[in-house]
């Protein structure tokens, strides 16, 4: 079986609707644009509708996925790949554009499986340039960086520093710095907001955008829907 894979955007406004609110925003998009998606066996069948990692709520982002499962059919009758991007993108709300789509076999790892590291677009104030070099020279030269999280009412110490593979500052503000961080998502996904209150518990978060999801093989950073590959580390840094 094969399904219909979808990288949208999630900006402005919409950034403050939840994940639950998300999913049924897609149920509603896929009605409207005639998208026969497959439902479910049971008492209560629902759309087969699978999501990437999800976004956290005033989060921005680039690179959300969502696959839609689809009978065979359907890619058989003249599949037209820019015909339904277009109806897709024009049945969503402001905010959520779809960006490309693509068939993907559901046999491959789900999304939430497949996906190693996010790359993110932070901006972040109250701090100049020269200091927050500062802070990222002491966190990398760090053999270790432990956060405290909340799991099953447990509270757990994890040495994240393994999942900061990257970070650059891109752009100076007067009132701070906008900075590409690439945080691995395993065995729990790393938030840039949990990362910088951990190495200065003052800096202040303005946004949040989510540039990439992406998948590790080898030295290789594949996007999960066109393949295309990325470099390890953001390309523009300011000196």
């Amino acid at each position: 079986m094969r399904c219909l894979r979808i990288r949208y955007t999630k900006r402005g406004k919409i950034r403050f609707i939840g994940h639950r609110d998300v999913a049924r925003i897609w149920e509603r998009t896929l009605r409207k644009a005639n998208i026969p998606v497959l439902y479910s066996q049971g008492f209560s069948p629902h759309p087969r509708i699978s999501f990437g990692l999800a976004l956290p709520t005033g989060f921005e982002s680039e690179a959300e996925y969502v696959d839609i499962y689809l009978g065979e059919e359907f890619f058989m009758n003249d599949f037209d790949s820019k015909s339904i991007q277009q109806d897709i993108d024009r049945a969503l709300p402001v905010g959520m554009d779809a960006l490309g789509i693509g068939i993907v076999s559901t046999s491959e790892d789900s999304l939430q499986e497949a996906v190693d590291t996010c790359i993110w677009e932070v901006r972040v104030s109250g701090v100049s340039v020269e200091e927050f070099k500062k802070i990222m020279d002491e966190m990398f030269s760090s053999d270790s960086l432990n956060i405290e999280r909340e799991r099953k009412g447990k509270l757990l110490v994890e040495d994240v520093r393994p999942q900061v593979h990257s970070m650059d500052i891109t752009e100076e503000h007067e009132d701070g710095v906008t900075i590409l961080t690439e945080l691995g998502t395993k065995p729990r996904v790393l938030r840039p907001t949990d990362l910088l209150k951990r190495i200065n518990s003052e800096l202040r978060t303005v946004r949040v955008l989510r540039k990439e999801q992406l998948t590790l093989q080898g030295n290789q950073r594949i996007e999960p829907l066109s393949i295309e590959l990325h470099p390890a580390a953001p390309t523009e840094v300011l000196a």
